[in-house]
Protein backbone atom coordinates (compact mmCIF):
# COMPACT_ATOMS: atom_id res chain seq x y z
CA UNK A 1 0.00 0.00 0.00
CA UNK A 2 1.12 3.84 -0.73
CA UNK A 3 3.20 5.56 2.14
CA UNK A 4 3.02 9.67 2.11
CA UNK A 5 6.62 9.00 0.81
CA UNK A 6 7.69 13.08 -0.29
CA UNK A 7 8.18 12.97 -4.36
CA UNK A 8 10.19 14.76 -6.68
CA UNK A 9 7.10 17.24 -7.67
CA UNK A 10 9.01 17.82 -11.06
CA UNK A 11 8.64 14.37 -12.03
CA UNK A 12 5.33 13.38 -10.54
CA UNK A 13 3.07 12.07 -12.90
CA UNK A 14 -0.04 11.05 -11.74
CA UNK A 15 -2.67 8.32 -14.02
CA UNK A 16 -1.75 9.86 -17.30
CA UNK A 17 1.26 10.88 -19.58
CA UNK A 18 0.90 14.65 -18.35
CA UNK A 19 3.86 15.39 -15.87
CA UNK A 20 2.57 17.75 -12.73
CA UNK A 21 4.92 20.75 -13.12
CA UNK A 22 6.07 22.13 -9.67
CA UNK A 23 4.38 25.28 -10.57
CA UNK A 24 0.84 23.55 -10.19
CA UNK A 25 0.72 24.26 -6.26
CA UNK A 26 -3.05 23.00 -5.32
CA UNK A 27 -2.39 19.62 -8.06
CA UNK A 28 0.67 18.42 -5.76
CA UNK A 29 -0.57 19.57 -1.96
CA UNK A 30 -3.68 17.66 -2.98
CA UNK A 31 -2.08 14.49 -4.19
CA UNK A 32 1.18 14.38 -2.24
CA UNK A 33 0.65 16.52 1.00
CA UNK A 34 -3.00 15.16 1.23
CA UNK A 35 -3.98 19.15 2.15
CA UNK A 36 -7.76 19.97 1.48
CA UNK A 37 -8.38 21.85 -1.69
CA UNK A 38 -11.73 22.64 -2.94
CA UNK A 39 -12.51 20.89 -6.50
CA UNK A 40 -13.37 23.63 -8.99
CA UNK A 41 -15.50 23.18 -12.52
CA UNK A 42 -13.09 24.59 -15.14
CA UNK A 43 -16.18 25.58 -17.00
CA UNK A 44 -18.16 27.89 -14.47
CA UNK A 45 -16.06 27.98 -11.42
CA UNK A 46 -18.56 26.26 -9.32
CA UNK A 47 -16.91 23.13 -7.01
CA UNK A 48 -17.65 19.72 -5.82
CA UNK A 49 -19.75 19.83 -2.37
CA UNK A 50 -21.39 16.91 -0.52
CA UNK A 51 -25.39 17.04 -0.77
CA UNK A 52 -25.71 16.81 2.85
CA UNK A 53 -22.85 18.02 5.13
CA UNK A 54 -23.59 16.16 8.23
CA UNK A 55 -21.58 13.04 9.03
CA UNK A 56 -24.20 11.21 9.62
CA UNK A 57 -25.34 10.96 6.54
CA UNK A 58 -24.07 7.96 3.72
CA UNK A 59 -26.58 7.73 1.15
CA UNK A 60 -26.44 11.45 0.26
CA UNK A 61 -24.85 12.41 -3.64
CA UNK A 62 -22.89 15.21 -4.81
CA UNK A 63 -23.34 18.61 -6.04
CA UNK A 64 -22.18 21.80 -8.11
CA UNK A 65 -22.28 24.34 -6.23
CA UNK A 66 -22.03 28.05 -7.27
CA UNK A 67 -21.88 30.19 -4.20
CA UNK A 68 -19.72 29.42 -0.85
CA UNK A 69 -22.56 30.10 1.68
CA UNK A 70 -21.12 30.72 5.41
CA UNK A 71 -22.79 27.16 6.59
CA UNK A 72 -20.67 25.17 3.82
CA UNK A 73 -17.86 27.00 3.90
CA UNK A 74 -18.66 26.45 8.60
CA UNK A 75 -18.90 22.84 7.96
CA UNK A 76 -15.83 22.82 5.11
CA UNK A 77 -18.27 21.37 2.92
CA UNK A 78 -16.17 22.59 -0.17
CA UNK A 79 -12.94 21.61 0.99
CA UNK A 80 -11.75 17.63 -0.48
CA UNK A 81 -9.10 15.80 0.57
CA UNK A 82 -7.83 13.49 -2.55
CA UNK A 83 -6.17 10.93 -0.45
CA UNK A 84 -3.69 7.45 -1.67
CA UNK A 85 -5.12 4.35 -1.75
CA UNK A 86 -3.31 1.92 -3.67
CA UNK A 87 -2.23 0.88 -7.21
CA UNK A 88 -3.88 -0.36 -9.95
CA UNK A 89 -0.91 -2.02 -11.86
CA UNK A 90 1.67 0.84 -11.75
CA UNK A 91 -0.89 3.49 -11.51
CA UNK A 92 -1.53 5.02 -8.07
CA UNK A 93 -5.33 5.03 -6.92
CA UNK A 94 -7.59 8.02 -4.78
CA UNK A 95 -10.11 8.38 -2.61
CA UNK A 96 -11.97 11.58 -2.69
CA UNK A 97 -12.74 12.47 0.28
CA UNK A 98 -14.74 15.38 2.15
CA UNK A 99 -13.40 17.27 4.72
CA UNK A 100 -17.42 18.13 6.16
CA UNK A 101 -18.71 15.75 8.85
CA UNK A 102 -14.73 14.40 9.30
CA UNK A 103 -14.59 12.32 12.49
CA UNK A 104 -11.21 11.77 14.54
CA UNK A 105 -11.10 7.95 15.68
CA UNK A 106 -10.89 7.09 19.10
CA UNK A 107 -7.34 6.92 20.89
CA UNK A 108 -5.98 3.51 20.14
CA UNK A 109 -6.90 0.83 22.80
CA UNK A 110 -10.69 1.66 22.88
CA UNK A 111 -13.37 -1.01 22.11
CA UNK A 112 -13.81 1.27 18.51
CA UNK A 113 -11.90 -0.46 15.51
CA UNK A 114 -9.23 1.34 14.54
CA UNK A 115 -9.02 2.55 11.55
CA UNK A 116 -5.51 2.40 10.73
CA UNK A 117 -2.31 4.84 11.18
CA UNK A 118 -0.70 7.29 9.49
CA UNK A 119 3.12 7.58 8.79
CA UNK A 120 3.19 9.78 12.82
CA UNK A 121 1.32 6.50 14.36
CA UNK A 122 -1.64 8.39 15.37
CA UNK A 123 -5.07 7.48 14.23
CA UNK A 124 -6.29 8.50 10.26
CA UNK A 125 -9.59 10.25 11.03
CA UNK A 126 -12.87 9.08 9.01
CA UNK A 127 -13.65 10.56 6.18
CA UNK A 128 -16.63 9.84 3.96
CA UNK A 129 -15.83 9.36 0.50
CA UNK A 130 -17.33 9.57 -2.99
CA UNK A 131 -18.46 6.20 -3.77
CA UNK A 132 -19.79 4.85 -7.21
CA UNK A 133 -23.09 3.05 -8.20
CA UNK A 134 -22.13 -0.64 -9.31
CA UNK A 135 -24.29 0.07 -12.38
CA UNK A 136 -23.17 3.23 -13.09
CA UNK A 137 -22.78 4.62 -15.69
CA UNK A 138 -25.65 2.50 -17.29
CA UNK A 139 -29.16 3.66 -15.36
CA UNK A 140 -30.25 7.00 -14.46
CA UNK A 141 -30.49 6.54 -11.12
CA UNK A 142 -28.38 8.43 -8.46
CA UNK A 143 -24.60 6.97 -8.98
CA UNK A 144 -22.72 8.61 -6.17
CA UNK A 145 -23.14 8.39 -2.53
CA UNK A 146 -20.79 10.25 -0.14
CA UNK A 147 -19.95 7.57 3.10
CA UNK A 148 -18.05 5.41 4.61
CA UNK A 149 -16.72 1.85 3.53
CA UNK A 150 -19.35 0.31 5.89
CA UNK A 151 -21.90 2.43 5.92
CA UNK A 152 -23.35 3.23 2.13
CA UNK A 153 -25.99 0.67 0.41
CA UNK A 154 -24.69 -2.23 -0.75
CA UNK A 155 -24.48 -1.67 -4.49
CA UNK A 156 -22.09 1.34 -3.37
CA UNK A 157 -19.77 -1.56 -2.05
CA UNK A 158 -17.05 -3.36 -3.68
CA UNK A 159 -17.89 -4.90 -7.07
CA UNK A 160 -14.79 -6.70 -7.51
CA UNK A 161 -14.75 -8.16 -4.23
CA UNK A 162 -12.89 -5.21 -2.24
CA UNK A 163 -14.49 -3.43 0.31
CA UNK A 164 -13.37 -0.33 -1.48
CA UNK A 165 -12.86 -0.93 -4.78
CA UNK A 166 -15.72 1.54 -6.06
CA UNK A 167 -14.54 4.30 -4.00
CA UNK A 168 -11.33 4.11 -5.43
CA UNK A 169 -10.17 6.08 -8.61
CA UNK A 170 -7.58 6.91 -11.29
CA UNK A 171 -6.40 10.96 -11.28
CA UNK A 172 -5.96 11.86 -14.69
CA UNK A 173 -3.77 15.62 -15.28
CA UNK A 174 -4.96 17.05 -18.09
CA UNK A 175 -2.53 19.26 -20.63
CA UNK A 176 -4.02 22.82 -19.88
CA UNK A 177 -3.46 22.09 -15.99
CA UNK A 178 -6.32 20.38 -14.10
CA UNK A 179 -7.35 17.11 -13.49
CA UNK A 180 -10.29 14.13 -14.23
CA UNK A 181 -10.87 11.76 -12.18
CA UNK A 182 -11.40 7.61 -13.47
CA UNK A 183 -12.95 5.46 -11.42
CA UNK A 184 -11.39 1.67 -11.88
CA UNK A 185 -14.36 0.04 -12.07
CA UNK A 186 -15.65 1.86 -14.47
CA UNK A 187 -12.91 2.92 -16.83
CA UNK A 188 -14.77 4.04 -19.74
CA UNK A 189 -16.42 6.68 -17.55
CA UNK A 190 -15.55 10.09 -15.43
CA UNK A 191 -17.04 11.87 -12.64
CA UNK A 192 -19.64 14.26 -14.62
CA UNK A 193 -22.70 15.74 -13.83
CA UNK A 194 -26.24 14.38 -14.63
CA UNK A 195 -27.55 15.24 -17.80
CA UNK A 196 -24.24 16.99 -19.19
CA UNK A 197 -25.55 20.10 -16.97
CA UNK A 198 -22.86 22.36 -15.59
CA UNK A 199 -25.01 24.51 -13.73
CA UNK A 200 -25.81 25.64 -10.17
CA UNK A 201 -26.77 22.37 -8.13
CA UNK A 202 -26.15 19.93 -11.17
CA UNK A 203 -26.37 16.44 -9.64
CA UNK A 204 -22.45 14.73 -9.91
CA UNK A 205 -23.01 11.42 -11.62
CA UNK A 206 -20.59 8.93 -14.00
CA UNK A 207 -21.09 10.31 -17.15
CA UNK A 208 -19.19 8.28 -20.42
CA UNK A 209 -15.97 9.03 -21.44
CA UNK A 210 -16.88 10.42 -25.13
CA UNK A 211 -13.77 12.44 -25.10
CA UNK A 212 -13.14 15.96 -26.84
CA UNK A 213 -14.70 19.33 -25.15
CA UNK A 214 -12.98 19.91 -21.53
CA UNK A 215 -14.71 23.06 -21.39
CA UNK A 216 -18.49 21.81 -20.98
CA UNK A 217 -20.86 19.02 -21.21
CA UNK A 218 -18.60 15.57 -21.56
CA UNK A 219 -15.27 16.17 -19.98
CA UNK A 220 -15.58 17.61 -16.80
CA UNK A 221 -12.13 18.67 -15.52
CA UNK A 222 -11.67 20.08 -12.20
CA UNK A 223 -8.93 22.39 -11.24
CA UNK A 224 -7.98 22.09 -7.22
CA UNK A 225 -7.75 25.21 -5.41
CA UNK A 226 -6.48 25.90 -1.88
CA UNK A 227 -8.16 26.91 0.89
CA UNK A 228 -7.02 30.44 0.59
CA UNK A 229 -7.79 30.56 -3.24
CA UNK A 230 -10.96 30.21 -2.96
CA UNK A 231 -12.32 33.53 -4.19
CA UNK A 232 -9.71 33.41 -7.27
CA UNK A 233 -11.00 33.25 -10.48
CA UNK A 234 -9.97 29.62 -11.91
CA UNK A 235 -7.84 30.60 -14.94
CA UNK A 236 -5.53 32.97 -12.29
CA UNK A 237 -5.00 29.97 -10.44
CA UNK A 238 -1.86 28.39 -12.01
CA UNK A 239 -0.47 32.11 -13.41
Amino acid sequence: MYTQERTAMANLVVGGPVAVNSYDNAIVAALVENRPVMLVHAFNGGYLRPAELAASSHDKGVKLATALDPATKDAQGHLWHVTPGGFFGQRPLYFIESAAGQVTPPPAGTADVDAGRGDDGTPKPQRRRITVHQDAPQSTADTLQVGLPAKVADKWRGKNGATEDTQLWIVTVTPWGGITFVPITHPDAILGFKDHAVAKDSEARLTYNWGGDFTGTVINTFYPRLPNEWDVPYHHVFT
